[in-house]
């Protein structure tokens, strides 16, 4: 099995269930015959002023992303605090990374929501919501998975979704990515490795 193909079969199975992978392996088709899955691409979203933003604001930078939502009672919070940690411990470096939230909640996280919610995180992730249909679109260009669980007679509900941290170049291109709980040494370690290469090209 090519490797690619190996990668993104695992994103699909955690978490997911069989139906999240059938549903996840069908997408997979569209990946390209090469080494470096396709897993990024164009997206137009929201920031938590309610500015349009898209993936070519962060060119130059290398960009984490993370998919979840505020609703979420341990992982999101869990990575969005390693998130944190790994800013904090870059120093200057950090001017040359962008941590990206988006949300897979857009009906619950508006702006205002969503800026909210970060504020426990600090104050250099950057956090992205949109419409059903645009935030749909980002997470299949990330081969994202997510889905709402049974929707309960007071409109709460779980999102079930895949809970990678993707680490993108400076021209939005995948370069790898971390399981949950991934200590953040490790990914600082490849953050360093990445911007010697000159992986990014913004100013420190």
């Amino acid at each position: 099995m090519k490797p690619g193909r190996t990668v993104l079969i695992a994103l699909a199975l955690f978490g997911a269930g069989f139906a999240g992978a059938y549903a996840f392996l069908n997408i997979s088709e569209t990946v390209q015959s090469e080494s470096r899955p396709l897993i990024g691409g164009p997206f137009s979203l929201v920031d938590t002023r309610g500015k349009t933003v898209t993936d070519r604001d962060f060119r130059g930078k290398l960009m984490l992303v993370f998919f979840g939502y505020t609703h979420c009672h341990d992982v999101c919070p869990t990575e969005l605090q390693t998130m944190a940690e790994v800013m904090d411990k870059l120093g200057p470096a950090a001017g040359k990374v962008a941590p990206v939230f988006i949300s897979v909640d857009p009906k619950r996280d508006t702006p205002e929501v969503l800026g909210d919610y970060l504020k426990n995180f600090g104050s250099l992730i950057t956090g992205l919501t949109g419409n059903q249909t645009s935030v749909v679109n980002a997470a299949k260009a990330y081969r994202v998975y997510f889905r709402n669980a049974a929707d309960g007679a007071d409109g709460d509900y779980t999102v079930d979704h895949s809970a990678f941290v993707y680490l993108m170049d400076g021209e939005g291109k995948y370069i790898t990515h971390f399981s949950f709980n991934t200590a953040p040494e490790a990914i600082i370690s490849e953050i360093k490795k990445q911007i010697a290469a000159g992986g990014a090209s913004s100013p420190a």
